[in-house]
């Protein structure tokens, strides 16, 4: 359960994964953390050099960290473009600092969790360095297995807890909680003497385990990782880093917390489908994929994969799409160089396809599509949207069968990538 139960945390705190939740950079989780009386070392963020120097000054101590804040996991093994390799630095004298800030401000950093692209680095996160005796690692996240909550911990902290479960999975500590109860006093202390705290710590612990499970409850969060979690040299149970996700579908109640949203640190594509109420997500193929229904677009990928395609992204219009979105989502899709074909796959059930039809005429119009388009229509209103398509007079391939409308999708846009490398214009009519 443990390796199921890590592997949706690291997912729902990772952009390029299907969005269910706000991720939100270290230095907010910290102050959210603060908020509600737990442990954290003393810090503060910078946007520029200059402000780094002067959170170093502030904080009145040589022993300082310096985090580039991106949401991505392995920032200390990532590399900037600016030629810093590493994104978590240990300063040992204040004027290390800004030397790092400027290295790492306005610069992009690659992890493994970023790909090559990296992420861009606007702000920096400067707090004092505390001596953990120990370090453990401990996370609340909501699982679907036990129906609410669920405490995982380890002794093995400030390392990859997806590897330390891969090697000694009795390492793993997990606690499922009564959602209906919430956390017990009992049951932190319990967590805390399994996790291997000293019997002196268990107490500060436990206490630190209820603090974290009501910002977990009170803020709607999916899940809040804290690696590590350390005893420090004065005794004092501390968090040294945070990672909170928080429900999308809370949005409304978290205000102040969704206000904090980074957009520099998402996919420009699903930025801007979030904004026309469209449910997407990019991928890295060729092939545009605008679907009516979740179900239907993970079918219509993978057809389009069984012919040898690669889908550039998930789009699902739902059932109540206007014509407006649907010519926003052409021009989502169609904003990727990377597409040199759309397929068109829908369903018309509440959905009606003229609707459809009229949007994939008007985004048609408006953009210049230069690459091809496979519509494939079929339900609630499909004869009046063949009508209104034929009509067009616009260079739309109509197909009624998935299977051959994928053929088709895959075979045209080889032909575009060809034609692409050629330079050269082609008629797909």
């Amino acid at each position: 359960m443990f390796r199921t139960t890590v592997a949706r945390a690291v997912a729902a705190v990772r952009p390029a994964a299907p969005r269910r939740n706000l991720s939100v950079h270290e230095y907010i989780s910290v102050d959210l953390l603060q908020k509600y009386g737990v442990k954290t070392p003393r810090g503060g963020i910078a946007k520029t050099p200059s402000e780094a120097a002067q959170v170093a000054r502030s904080l009145g101590t040589d022993d300082l960290v310096i985090k580039a804040q991106v949401l991505a996991g392995g920032r200390g093994k990532g590399h900037f473009t600016s030629g810093l390799q590493g994104g978590v630095k240990v300063c040992y004298e204040q004027a290390e600092v800004a030397k790092y800030a400027e290295k790492m401000l306005g610069h992009t950093l690659v992890t493994k969790q970023t790909g090559a692209a990296g992420k861009p680095c606007n702000t920096v996160y400067i707090a004092e360095r505390l001596y953990p005796r120990r370090e453990y690692y401990f996370a609340i996240l909501m699982d679907r297995k036990h129906q609410g909550p669920v405490l995982v911990g380890s002794n093995q902290g400030g390392v990859n807890i997806e590897e330390v479960a891969e090697k000694d999975p009795n390492a793993i500590v997990t606690l499922p909680v009564d959602i209906n109860v919430g956390l017990t006093r009992d049951q932190a202390l319990d967590m805390a003497k399994r996790m291997g705290f000293p019997t002196k710590a268990q107490a500060d612990a436990a206490e630190t385990f209820l603090k974290l499970y009501n910002v977990f409850i009170e803020k709607d969060a999916t899940m809040v990782e804290i690696n590590p979690l350390s005893e420090v040299s004065t005794g004092d149970v501390v968090c040294m880093d945070a990672k909170i996700g928080f429900d999308d579908n809370a949005d409304f109640r978290q205000a102040d917390v969704f206000a904090k949203r980074d957009v520099t640190q998402e996919d420009a594509r699903e930025v801007k489908a979030a904004e026309a109420k469209l449910n997407y997500i990019g991928l890295d193929g060729n092939i545009g994929c605008l679907v009516n229904g979740a179900g239907l677009a993970m079918a219509t990928m993978d057809i389009i994969k069984l012919h040898g395609g690669d889908p550039a992204n998930f789009l699902d219009v739902g059932g109540s799409a206007t014509t407006q979105q649907v010519t926003d989502a052409f021009k989502i899709i169609s904003s990727d160089p990377r597409v040199t074909a759309i397929l068109v796959n829908i369903f018309g059930g509440i959905m009606r396809c003229d609707v459809i039809a009229q949007g994939v005429i008007e985004a048609s119009q408006k953009l210049d599509l230069k690459i091809p388009l496979i519509v494939r229509l079929q339900g609630t209103k499909v004869d009046e949207a063949k009508q209104l398509i034929k009509q067009s007079g616009l260079k739309i391939v109509s197909e009624d069968d998935l299977d051959e409308a994928a053929k088709k999708a895959v075979a045209l846009s080889q032909i575009t990538q060809i034609a692409k490398g050629a330079n050269v214009n082609v008629s797909f009519a």
